[in-house]
């Protein structure tokens, strides 16, 4: 099975997971591809295969060079659900330039993606412009396993061991929450969560989650004057005192962010959504000050409980992890090289399974996958660029 047609077997599966749920993993259709996974990894001779009971694919590829080091290579098996990760329907062309004519909805427009440039003459996966492609991470996973199959068809090929983990639930925060170090056999590892080829990331977002319940008085409106107190219109107020530039759609590379993801109520109370992020630790808890102080002003302005915030980090910025193990970037800058592919050290406007397992003790930066427009009905995945990671792993195992 060559990566094209592993890639789109496993955009057939639904994976998509749900905050709400507090199942583990939050969403049955990740053990059923899990299971699915488990089976393929035994079949192409890979030791030590074994989804756990939390949803987790953990496999070993024994060295053949009489190392004792290994390698750690981890994905994420499940998709975002901002869009919907039902009935995918991947479409593959040859692109020339120009607009991508998605087949159901939509194009993908080379003005608003000039990056598309890139990948003339390249074969590319894309949507029918109805749901996300799931390249994050299905091309992490595949590429991943095409390269420890390729390894075991090729044992001229001298390599370290290969410890896998395909995890699920990275979307939602929980991806690193229940991995199993006794069944992972590597000291350091990478994700293979990014996106286009040649980029290496070792440095995220700090990340938090705010809600703010907003409590307002209901009264027939025709009674309501000096009485009522609509807590969606305060719920406005709120919104309104974050700064406005200062959000995802208005900053890039290092710049930090507010950004409301949902919101839901009506008179009586209203739930305001936020996520934060910033790159620097002492920017990030005066960002989450901010909130804290936002809230309180409503408070000082409508009554003591009008707002009430729960503050959560998520993650942390993984460069003071990764810092003391810069061989690991050199060496996936070297992999790159080795295989024609100009490396890029870029921040990550997100954040990884690797920023939490860093911080347990599993130095883990990410590394690019070839996809592109993640979470969204644009998204696509270069078939060149997937091979061409497979080589870097392949590179990566060898070092």
């Amino acid at each position: 099975m060559d990566i094209k047609e592993r890639f789109l077997r496993y955009v057939s599966f639904e994976t998509t997971s749900c905050e709400e749920s507090e199942a583990v993993p939050s969403t049955n259709s990740q053990m059923i591809f899990g299971e699915y996974l488990e089976e393929e990894l035994q079949k192409i001779g890979l030791s030590e295969v074994q989804m756990d009971e939390n949803g987790y694919v953990y496999a070993f590829l024994p060295a053949n060079n009489g190392s004792d080091d290994a390698v750690g290579f981890i994905a994420h098996m499940d998709t975002s659900s901002s869009v919907s990760g039902k009935d995918i329907c991947p479409e593959i062309l040859t692109y020339t330039g120009g607009d991508i004519k998605l087949k159901k909805s939509g194009e993908i427009s080379a003005a608003a993606y000039p990056f598309l440039s890139e990948f003339v003459g390249q074969e590319l996966i894309v949507t029918d412009g109805t749901t996300l492609l799931g390249a994050d991470d299905k091309a992490g996973i595949a590429e991943i396993v095409t390269a420890c199959s390729y390894l075991i068809e090729h044992p001229e090929i001298k390599h370290k061991g290969i410890s896998v983990c395909i995890t699920p639930d990275e979307e939602i925060g929980r991806g690193a929450d229940n991995f199993d170090f006794s069944k992972f056999r590597a000291k350091y590892a990478y994700t293979v969560d990014g996106g286009l080829l040649g980029e290496i990331e070792y440095e995220n977002f700090n990340a938090a989650s705010a809600v703010f319940t907003v409590n307002g008085i209901n009264i027939h409106p025709g009674e309501a004057k000096n009485k009522m107190k609509n807590s969606v219109l305060i719920a406005n107020e709120l919104i309104n005192l974050f700064p406005k530039a200062e959000t995802p759609e208005h900053t890039e590379n290092y710049e930090g962010f507010y950004h409301i993801c949902g919101i839901s109520g009506d008179e009586t109370k209203t739930t305001v959504q936020m996520i934060i992020r910033e790159h620097d630790r002492e920017l990030f808890e005066k960002r989450k000050a901010f909130a804290e102080n936002a809230a309180s002003y409503i408070n000082s302005v409508y009554g003591d409980g009008t707002v009430v915030l729960q503050l959560k980090d998520s993650y942390y910025n993984m460069k003071p992890k990764i810092l003391p193990h810069m061989e690991l970037i050199r060496n996936a800058e070297k992999a790159m090289e080795n295989v024609g592919v100009t490396p890029k050290i870029i921040p990550i406007r997100g954040g990884t399974d690797g920023a939490t397992l860093s911080y347990k003790g599993l130095p883990c930066p990410n590394l690019s996958t070839g996809g592109a427009n993640f979470h969204s009905i644009h998204e696509f995945v270069s078939v060149d660029s997937m091979v061409k990671m497979t080589e870097i792993l392949i590179e990566l195992a060898k070092m």
